[in-house]
């Protein structure tokens, strides 16, 4: 999110060494490593120490107007309702985002039995991302107990009791729900791996009948998944193609007529690696050479598998897969 100046990650003290692998690995610009605490709140309070304590960073970065407080467990939250977060917070002095209730909260007697249920339709459940105004949630730790640092787990409440700033509650969005037991992680992977199956980029040489197919392909395809097609000729190093890129596609079909075209694929190679968009999740690249001869066959020849295969295998290295299909066109 570009308009977000700053990234602290609190990260306990066993994981800052591949908290700081994985910042290098990405090339993360903005990010700043911090020691995190024994407890949620007191890991809060050392990340907002960088903004205002010398001695608790190597640099103080410069303190924002507004803090976003989000937690690693809800991995998929959008720019959207982190944008109205932060609308509201600079409003309000503070909000955060809130979901239904999916279940009755209930409390058990000292016998373990039924000692009262809440109304449901009453309340809320208190999600991230939450936002503040940095002076106020600043103060609110600085006055905190230690009670509060050490049991408390909610930020929203340290600004109303110490700031008396009553936060503005924030309808989220189903994404936000929290990878907690290990069979979230499976369904954290399929989110991600459907939402970049949800695009491709049909790419086809100028020539008229090449432009055809690259013209039925996303016919047939865009009821199913959002599709940009594009005739261009790589060479030419297409702004359109470059844009499709930054979006972050990781889908694309290539179709043309000459034998894989190595070169011209070699050169969205290039694009994509510059893009640095491999290094997140895989590219798939599908060749597909139309064969519009008149005497043409389904043979491929050694060279021509040879020379596929190990373009195939460097690109591997570089987190992209690419398939061929020789396909006869009349």
């Amino acid at each position: 999110i570009s308009w977000i100046s700053d990234i602290i990650v609190v990260v306990s003290p066993e994981n800052i060494e591949t908290m700081k692998t994985i910042i290098e690995k990405y090339g993360h610009k903005r990010v700043t490593v911090v020691e995190g605490g024994i407890t949620r709140h007191r890991s809060i309070f050392n990340g907002l120490k960088v903004f205002a304590e010398n001695e608790f960073s190597s640099h103080l970065v410069q303190k924002p107007e507004v803090v976003i407080i989000h937690d690693a467990v809800r991995p998929f939250v959008e720019e959207d309702i982190v944008s109205k977060v932060v609308m509201a917070a600079k409003e309000h002095g503070a909000a955060g985002a809130i979901r239904p209730l999916v279940s009755t909260v209930i409390a058990s007697a000292a016998d373990g039995c039924l000692d009262h249920s809440l109304e449901r339709a009453r309340y809320r459940a208190s999600e991230m991302p939450q936002a503040f105004l940095f002076d106020i949630i600043y103060e609110a730790y600085q006055q905190c107990t230690d009670y509060d640092l050490d049991y408390g787990t909610e930020c929203l409440h340290l600004a109303l009791k110490y700031c008396k700033t009553n936060a503005k509650l924030v309808e989220g969005t189903a994404d936000l729900w929290k990878v907690t037991y290990k069979r979230d992680l499976y369904a954290a992977e399929s989110i991600i791996k459907d939402n970049l199956s949800q695009q491709v980029c049909v790419i086809t040489n100028v020539k008229e009948t090449l432009a055809q197919v690259g013209f039925l392909l996303p016919e047939s395809l865009k009821s199913q998944i959002k599709v940009e097609a594009i005739s261009i000729s790589l060479s030419k190093n297409d702004s359109h193609l470059q844009n499709i890129i930054s979006g972050q596609c990781y889908n694309f079909v290539c179709v043309n007529d000459k034998r894989w075209a190595i070169q011209e694929t070699q050169e969205l190679v290039d694009m994509l690696e510059k893009s640095n968009i491999p290094l997140l999740c895989p590219v798939v690249l599908i060749l597909v050479h139309l064969d519009i001869s008149e005497n043409n066959s389904f043979s491929i020849g050694m060279e021509d598998l040879t020379t596929i295969k190990k373009f195939a295998r460097e690109t591997k290295k570089k987190n992209i897969l690419v398939y061929a299909l020789l396909i006869q066109y009349k």
